[in-house]
């Protein structure tokens, strides 16, 4: 079989169809046949990396509901944001072990509040074994692609992301070049950290905010790849859109990191109306990123861009074989 042209990555595993880092995302996300499954990473008070979108989880755990921890609802400046709630860093494992999960976007995906109470907390380690124990079942490579969510926050709590995480990979052999991982950050000093420590293949993670717009220029992409394999832009920055919120042709992105050496993955493709172009489907948004030459696509229904990457590789197999019979014609 053909090599796949571009790495499926599940974005906090199959979250279109179950409440998002929870083992059964990850399980339905790897059953669809996603190259990659994706964990943001916080912190546990007691130090233990945990799988959650942010560290305060009143949105996504039950948390609200336990009256012994009501006493922890604080009121915290994370990264330059004030947030209310509560929060990993002031709770045990074995207390966020009380909690359950909950669909994040309860209005946007009703059907995955069905789930609604049934899975616990994730940390990193169970994910990890998962990720092995399915690669040996189905006979394939599953990667694993953490985030680290907020290091610097955490590192000034006492609670620094980079030790537990190295441990976690050095538990599973995880640490050269070809190890089956990709770690993410927003925080070049948290990557360039990484890279002093590990071998593993890093990914610089970049939105719209000023501090990340050297990151995009020649110059400050080849800097990037300096430390990292891959750069994980917005997908705007890929297929910008205009002011009626509409796709159009391509910026020169993913050619400027290809030249400078970095492979990209952009984040991400969701298929509910609110999140897609006002021109496109779902369907044709992943087909124009697959045709841009992006490597990678973090989406959060990994069966739709998988499909996406089937059709060009069907388009791809039709074009060459196209290509051989004008030839054979030629010489005949």
């Amino acid at each position: 079989m053909d090599p796949r042209p571009v790495t499926v990555f599940a974005h906090r595993g199959a979250s279109g169809y179950r409440p998002e880092h929870t083992i059964e995302a990850y399980r339905l996300a790897i059953e669809m046949g996603a190259d990659v499954i994706e964990p943001d990473l916080v912190s546990t008070r007691d130090g233990v990396l945990v799988a959650r979108h942010e560290n305060e989880i009143s949105g996504t755990t039950d948390v609200a509901d336990h009256p012994e921890l009501a006493d922890r609802r604080t009121t915290k400046v994370v990264d330059g944001v004030t947030v209310t709630g509560w929060f990993t860093e002031d709770l045990t494992l074995a207390e966020l072990r009380t909690l359950h999960a909950r669909e994040r976007l309860p209005a946007v995906r009703p059907g995955n509040t069905l789930y609604d109470g049934l899975y616990p907390v994730p940390t990193f380690d169970e994910i990890l074994d998962l990720a092995r124990i399915e690669a040996v079942r189905r006979g394939r490579v599953i990667a694993v692609a953490p985030e680290t969510k907020h290091p610097s926050y955490f590192a000034a709590l006492g609670l620094d992301l980079t030790p537990p995480l190295l441990v976690s990979l050095a538990r599973v052999g995880w640490t050269g070049p070809d190890a089956p991982v990709a770690v993410q950050s927003f925080e070049p000093g948290n990557l360039r950290e990484l890279r002093r420590l590990v071998d593993v293949p890093l990914v610089q993670l970049t939105g719209a905010s000023a501090d990340h717009a050297p990151l995009l220029t020649p110059a400050g992409l080849r800097e990037v790849s300096t430390y990292a394999t891959w750069l994980g832009p917005e997908k705007n920055q890929v297929l910008p859109r205009d002011a009626a919120n509409a796709i159009g042709a391509p910026s020169s992105l993913v050619a400027d990191a290809h030249a400078a050496g970095l492979k990209v993955v952009v984040y991400t493709v969701r298929a509910e109306p609110q999140f897609l172009p006002s021109n496109v489907d779902v369907d044709r948004e992943l087909d124009a990123l697959v045709a841009a030459g992006v490597d990678g696509i973090f989406a959060d229904q990994p069966d739709l861009a998988l499909a996406s990457v089937e059709r060009a590789r069907t388009e791809d197999r039709c074009l060459a074989l196209r290509a051989r019979r004008s030839r054979d014609l030629r010489v005949g």
